[in-house]
């Protein structure tokens, strides 16, 4: 095996791992959906994953440019926008005016962000796959 092909599979693994932790920030958006209070206080601020290039870091590189080689999450980044009012004078949680202030959680751009983390996810399982698959095909044309 060379270089290249572990090269892929750190690319791909590194996005599978990025993907996978982009697909939990999503699901804590959606079951925080509802939560006006958090132990910061205030309603539950919506959540977003902030990923960068991850760069190979080796001897050759350094001595020549470096190379990309993957993906990794640098943080989390929480949205400001602010809260939605919701109109209900029952909730503990109503202003004198009897409106709620809810999570800035819009649900239906949470399952459009979960699908798209799916896809890229599921293409990077394809790339593994196809690396894999070539490997195979490579070894038995040696063994021919």
């Amino acid at each position: 095996m060379n270089s290249n092909f572990f090269g892929i599979m750190d690319i791909s693994g590194s996005g599978l791992t990025a993907e996978r932790f982009r697909m939990d920030i999503i699901a804590d958006n959606i079951a925080n959906a509802e939560t006006t209070r958090t132990p910061e206080g205030g309603p539950y601020k919506r959540k977003v994953p902030i990923f960068a290039e991850r760069v190979e870091n080796s001897i050759a590189n350094y001595l020549s440019e470096a190379k990309a080689a993957g993906v990794r999450v640098i943080g989390i980044h929480e949205d400001n926008s602010p809260p939605r009012l919701v109109y209900d004078p029952t909730n503990p949680d109503a202003d004198a005016n009897g409106y709620v202030k809810m999570p800035n959680v819009n649900v239906v751009r949470e399952m459009v962000d979960m699908i798209s983390a799916q896809r890229a996810y599921e293409a990077n399982i394809s790339v593994i796959s196809s690396a894999r698959s070539m490997v195979r095909s490579a070894l038995d044309i040696g063994r021919a």
